[in-house]
């Protein structure tokens, strides 16, 4: 399989260097610093040993900030955020074959989400996360190979990404079949050296990461507490709570089986302890949020399927608000 990484960050590093050093075929899609360090020096990616110790692993690998460099490929893995998706499917089309698969390795609610569900939502489009459906005709949602990252990383300086923990990339096509471009992708990432179960219902894992990240990730910008902090906090519990009450009853509403209680899932981002969020990160950097996957296409779906959710519609109001006064103030 030729396999291109479109975005060279954290996991997108992470993903092309083990892929290639596995021997798989793989280009990636990178910009300014980062993409000449890679040129000139390879792609760096640190990882600790089983002792502990961090080694560098160094590839060689095809890098370019134009995709059509590279010609049609087997699969693209998308390893942008959300936000970012919509302005980069121009980048992307000149590697789409006929039969290119397009694996969406990004948080929250993807923009094909109700391709493949069957019912009386299938092919509904979710405008909170693709304004005019600009993504679904640029892409096509017969390409998509849903994907959930769990693994955790950094970008150190130009060309060096650390992997800092995780190697389970969960992946499933939107209509439950076992497909062979599923199943070859699956094969791929697990000589990789990562854990690629192939899911049928992979609708239930995205829902598994993004129930949690509803309540926590917009809660820590408007609090700037960490996840042990929100979690100590009587009332950013009890509001991260109701966040999670209101995310379980839209899943429900769409069948999906949610595997732990609502009083498990919290404890699990709690006991991470000290862990400030990306979300809170890219706050406090001046950079985009993903709101709009992780936050607001739950508020979306729940208008469609007849869920109230008044306090996510409120935090997200918040979120909002901070970032547009952060945003007139640094300009």
């Amino acid at each position: 399989m030729r396999i291109c990484v479109f975005g060279a960050g954290a996991i997108g590093g992470l993903l092309a260097a083990r892929l290639a050093d596995s021997g798989a075929e793989v280009s990636v899609v990178a910009r300014g610093a980062h993409l000449e360090a890679i040129r000139q020096n390879g792609l760096t990616l640190l990882s600790a040993d089983g002792e502990g110790r961090e080694r560098p692993l160094v590839v060689t690998i095809e890098a370019s900030d134009r995709a059509s460099e590279f010609g049609p490929q087997d699969a693209v893995i998308v390893a942008v955020k959300g936000q970012g998706i919509a302005g980069a499917t121009p980048a992307i089309q000149p590697v789409l074959g006929p039969e290119t698969a397009v694996v969406t390795a990004q948080n929250g609610v993807p923009w094909w989400y109700f391709h493949g569900v069957g019912g009386e939502l299938e092919g509904a489009h979710l405008e909170s996360i693709d304004p005019g459906g600009e993504i679904w005709r640029a892409i096509g949602p017969r390409r998509a190979i849903g994907c959930v990252v769990y693994p955790s990383g950094e970008i150190v300086q130009p060309g060096v990404v650390r992997h800092i923990d995780g190697r389970r990339f969960m992946i499933g096509e939107p209509d439950g079949s076992i497909s062979s471009r599923v199943t070859a992708l699956g094969q791929l990432l697990s000589q990789a050296g990562f854990r690629a179960p192939v899911r049928r219902r992979v609708r239930d894992d995205i829902w598994g990461k993004l129930w949690g990240n509803l309540a926590f990730n917009p809660l820590s910008v408007v609090s700037g507490a960490t996840l042990g902090e929100i979690g100590a906090d009587p009332h950013l519990r009890g509001r991260a709570s109701r966040l999670m009450e209101e995310g379980r009853d839209v899943a429900e509403a769409l069948g999906i089986r949610l595997r732990v209680d609502l009083a498990k899932r919290l404890q699990w981002a709690v006991d991470v302890g000290d862990h400030r969020t990306s979300m809170l990160q890219d706050f406090e950097a001046g950079r985009p949020l993903e709101l709009a996957g992780v936050v607001a296409a739950v508020a979306d779906i729940g208008s469609r399927v007849g869920v109230a959710t008044p306090t996510i519609d409120a935090v997200l109001a918040e979120v909002r608000s901070l970032v547009e006064r952060r945003d007139r103030e640094s300009s």
